[in-house]
């Protein structure tokens, strides 16, 4: 009793006379407390929750060494000069350094007088440092980021793959793994990779309840650029995230002049350009950074008042992550998103390009081995040149993916050529064909699923009309969470929208609530757990007819129950059972839905049904009668493109919008050129597959039959034959 009381009185003394807190914030206490156990850790806490100290604190109250895994050279710098300037003796090994400095950093750490050493994980794949590292006391190895080692996680590398065995090979030292954004499948996989002893696992608060998060429909980019500057305009001090380096320059320019100093960020500018915005938007001197996702890890102001995404990001986890960075210091901030649904296709860009086809990995492979120099077997050739070589099926981004795949699989090697700013690819052993080689295909499919699913949660939850907050943390396995009150969906849903539902709209939803309790499992402990997607339960409902309906779903007795319903009535209704609380899902990237405790409670008659009526008004009315629809009145007119819109078929319209979009951007006119947006919706509405019909429809003109209107017509006749 009397050690663990004395080593309280060092906590409570180092953080006071280092960190100059009297106290611990809620979370850092139990994973403090945790570590000085003596436990291992896996520690979940949001962005802003301050997981450095949970390490950081506990080092300089032991004997030994604390060696700290992190990814970025930026994060790393941060950390170190921040411990430096509080008197802890902290150093980084990193390629950032030059050779002086290196020998300098180790020469302090075989000497022992480092408390804290900051170590890149690629670091971990080098024999002469593992040498090194084996014959040091190593008193707690702390990973941050730690969802790098799942490929469920947003950020996934393969050089924190290496980390289970450098811990093994260290004796397995006292580990805590640290993230911001850990899914229930990113937790087991880091688990599972590290092989943590009777791991303490704490998970604390996903909930930022000063944070607004909000979806911002933007038609153009225009339209976005005009957000923006609102934004800057009302919040002055934030973050704007944006996809592509080019993104980032053509919204550093168009936000300027709004009364607030702006740098940009982006990993191909100069590493004395990046030091410099970053250090600008820490210091203050610039109110907001304009940057790719490449900035923001460890990046320590608390006064960030917005976060802004100008385009869909690649998952839920990096979203939360990035936007968790506005409002550290508690007060009032906002999250938004402006969605635009073609923005997908950067998304989806991107995903092919980490996913190459195991086709791709075997051309790649063979071309390798053939351009060859006999001699050396190397090949001196960019990556851009490669994929000009192997024609349409190769792009520079998957072939680089497709030689990193090679060079885990120890199939090449990459050097640098000295003198020239290239680097050339030694086959290993040229004998070797393609089926010879140690690459797990499976791993590499299932990765590419994984992949594919993030993409789809981030759909869903632009798309969702559940509170955004209350998504948020259902995503995360977060139970019992609730409604905020403040974001934009919250916000616009006025309290008497509530209703007591009698009658037959009252056996609908109870009918509903019982498809869904059948469609679940019930626990022994009087709990529910899910089993199927909320999408399968809908069309059980329904009765869908559909190839791929489970058998274990048509032979429920409320199959069909609700055949009545049209797709956009039961829609409507789940979201609306969703908003008071009757349905839970358990998270993640495939959420199983089931029943709450308040829902089984209604269901039962045990308390009474109040919710949204919204949801019985939500099917499409009748097509009017086409001979009245040109009457001249204004308010006819309106109301027909209310319901065409409705009657539209949604996906085929975004992908005729995306066609329209190539082909305004390949001949360098505006959109409206091409073809007028309501004749865009009458074709998503009717759906021509003849050159005939299309061209009869108002809009068309001779110079749009000509050019244009083939390639429309192409897209319908495929989506309408899919």
């Amino acid at each position: 009793m009397s050690a663990q009381i004395e080593q309280i009185a060092d906590v409570e003394e180092s953080l006071l006379t280092y960190f100059g807190f009297n106290a611990l914030r809620p979370g850092q206490d139990t994973v403090i407390a945790a570590v000085m156990a003596g436990r291992d850790a896996l520690a979940i806490m949001p962005t802003g929750g301050g997981k450095s100290l949970c390490y950081q604190l506990p080092a300089l109250c032991r004997t030994g060494l604390t060696l700290v895994v992190s990814p970025l050279i930026a994060l790393m710098k941060d950390q170190v000069d921040a411990l430096q300037a509080r008197g802890i003796a902290a150093a980084a090994i990193h390629s950032g350094l030059g050779s002086d400095e290196y020998r300098q950093v180790m020469d302090d750490f075989t000497r022992g007088q480092l408390k804290i050493l900051y170590v890149a994980p690629e670091r971990f794949g080098q024999e002469g440092f593992m040498r090194t590292l084996q014959m040091q006391q190593i008193a707690l190895m702390a990973i941050d980021e730690a969802h790098c080692l799942s490929q469920w996680g947003h950020d996934f590398r393969p050089d924190y793959l290496r980390l289970g065995r450098a811990r093994e090979a260290l004796g397995n030292p006292q580990t805590i793994a640290l993230t911001a954004t850990a899914t229930a499948q990113v937790r087991d996989d880091v688990l599972a990779s590290l092989q943590l002893n009777d791991p303490e696992v704490i998970i604390h608060g996903f909930s930022r309840e000063n944070l607004d998060f909000g979806i911002v429909a933007c038609e153009s980019r225009r339209a976005k650029f005009e957000r923006l500057a609102t934004l800057i305009q009302l919040w002055r001090k934030g973050i704007i995230y944006c996809s592509t380096r080019k993104n980032v320059m053509a919204v550093f320019e168009a936000v300027q002049g709004h009364g607030a100093t702006v740098v940009a960020y982006h990993a191909g500018m100069t590493d004395d350009e990046r030091e410099f915005s970053q250090d600008a938007f820490i210091s203050g001197r610039a109110d907001v950074v304009v940057a790719t996702n490449a900035f923001g890890m460890g990046i320590d102001r608390a006064d960030v008042r917005f976060v802004a995404h100008f385009e869909v990001p690649g998952s839920v986890e990096a979203y939360y992550q990035e936007a968790g960075r506005a409002g550290r210091d508690g007060q009032k901030s906002v999250c938004e998103l402006l969605f635009n649904h073609a923005d997908l296709r950067t998304q989806e860009f991107f995903f092919e390009g980490s996913n190459p086809p195991v086709t791709l990995l075997r051309s790649l492979y063979n071309f390798l081995r053939t351009q060859r120099d006999p001699e050396t077997n190397c090949v001196e050739m960019t990556v851009d040149a490669m994929a000009d070589h192997m024609g349409k099926e190769a792009n520079s981004m998957s072939l680089g993916t497709a030689l990193s795949v090679l060079i885990h699989s120890k199939a090449i090697a990459r050097y640098d050529i000295p003198g020239r700013l290239l680097k050339g690819t030694r086959v290993l052993e040229p004998s070797r064909n393609y089926q010879m080689l140690d690459i797990d295909e499976d791993k590499l499919e299932e990765k590419a699923r994984r992949d594919h699913l993030k993409i789809e949660s981030i759909t869903r939850y632009a798309y969702s009309t559940l509170c955004r907050h209350q998504w948020i943390l259902d995503y995360f396995g977060e139970e019992g969470a609730s409604s905020c009150g403040h974001c934009d969906i919250c916000s616009k849903r006025a309290p008497e929208d509530a209703q007591l539902i009698e009658g037959d709209d009252q056996k609908t939803v109870l009918k509903a609530l019982s498809g869904v309790a059948r469609a679940s499992r019930r626990m022994a402990d009087g709990s529910w757990e899910g089993i199927y997607g909320k999408g399968k339960i809908m069309d059980m409902l329904r009765g869908s007819k559909r190839e791929g309906m489970h058998s274990g779903l048509t032979g429920l007795s409320t199959y069909g129950l609700l055949s009545n319903l049209k797709k956009t009535q039961i829609q409507a209704l789940f979201s609306a059972m969703s908003e008071v609380g009757f349905l839970a899902s358990n998270g993640g990237e495939m959420p199983l839905v089931t029943l709450t405790a308040k829902g089984f409670a209604v269901m039962m008659g045990r308390e009474p049904l109040v919710m949204s009526a919204r949801w019985k008004s939500s099917a499409a009315p009748a097509a009017p009668d086409r001979n009245r629809v040109n009457s001249g009145n204004r308010g006819k007119d309106v109301a027909l493109a209310a319901i065409a819109s409705m009657r539209m078929d949604k996906e085929l319209y975004e992908r005729l919008r995306e066609l329209r979009a190539d082909i305004a951007d390949y001949n360098n006119i505006p959109v409206y050129r091409v073809l007028q947006t309501e004749t865009m919706r009458r074709m998503a509405e009717e759906k021509p597959t003849c050159m005939a019909a299309a061209g009869e429809m108002k809009g068309v003109g001779p110079y749009v039959r000509e050019n244009y209107l083939r390639s429309f017509v192409d897209l319908i006749t495929d989506y309408v034959g899919k």
